[in-house]
């Protein structure tokens, strides 16, 4: 497996070790195994190392088929997995509509206060005024208990079945851009039609993520696949490089999040 690491990043080395761990435990105890709550890039990087046990099989699950964040559930080849494996419980909030306004941040904010880690909870979604979240099974208790503000607004949870969960869909625009160099203030300028100081800035304070990682280095290379978001700017996926243009610029295909 040691070749497995020259496919990736040198920052994610670690979570790479995690993976490894995790399935040398299934293979040795011949018994599943669950994750946390993973991001798009580390339901990847998984699916990439596990694929190197050939009597090992993995499947990601975050609540329903829409979700970006899931929880992997690795196991031995003779199991047949269910979504009740997974342990994920699914909350509504409810809360004055007529007097008061939720956001995804205020409601991220609200959970990390309670000193709940972000792999333990998943997807925020909401639908006009129905706000949802999905969570570890067993942060259920505690979260019911701890949970009573978000911001300055009172709310109350109520549990309900995952088939009343909201599918939300994301939905990406492409367009085509030129640059110079593949760095992430280079992306992120031409992508957000902002000048070189300005992403830099942006970097530096710590605004930026690449693959939900915060990138504090401007220098950063991009590669294709790559999702980079910018607090206040929205998000934006490098789909493909295409080569060089007559002006010898590299030709990138941009994907917005609407």
């Amino acid at each position: 497996m040691d070749g497995i690491y020259q496919h990736f990043r040198t920052e994610e080395y670690p979570f790479i070790d995690q993976v490894v761990s995790l399935a040398i435990n299934v293979q040795d105890e011949y018994a599943p195994r669950l994750t946390h709550f993973l991001d798009p890039r580390q339901c990847f990087i998984l699916q990439t190392v596990i694929g190197g046990y050939p009597q090992l099989k993995v499947d990601f699950f975050g609540g329903n088929d829409t979700t970006e964040r899931k929880r992997a559930f690795i196991y031995p080849d003779y199991y047949t997995p269910a979504h009740a494996d997974f342990d994920i419980a699914l909350f509504q909030i409810r809360y004055p509509v007529k007097f008061s306004t939720l956001t995804h941040q205020h409601i991220l904010g609200a959970l990390l206060s309670l000193g709940i880690k972000r792999e333990l909870f998943g997807d925020i979604m909401n639908f006009g005024e129905v706000w949802q979240f999905f969570v570890a099974a067993e942060m259920k208790q505690y979260i019911i208990g701890q949970l009573e503000k978000i911001g300055k607004v009172s709310v109350r949870l109520e549990e309900h079945d995952l088939t009343d969960a909201l599918k939300v869909r994301l939905v990406w625009e492409e367009k085509v851009i030129t640059l110079s160099s593949m760095r992430l203030d280079a992306v992120l300028a031409s992508s957000h039609n902002l000048s070189r100081q300005k992403t830099k800035q942006l970097i530096q304070s710590g605004l930026v993520k690449v693959n939900w990682m915060i990138a504090t280095n401007p220098d950063f290379e991009c590669e294709e696949e790559d999702i980079l978001s910018v607090r206040g700017y929205g998000r934006i996926k490098v789909r493909q490089i295409n080569g060089r243009t007559k002006k010898d610029k590299i030709r990138v295909d941009i994907c917005y999040l609407k």
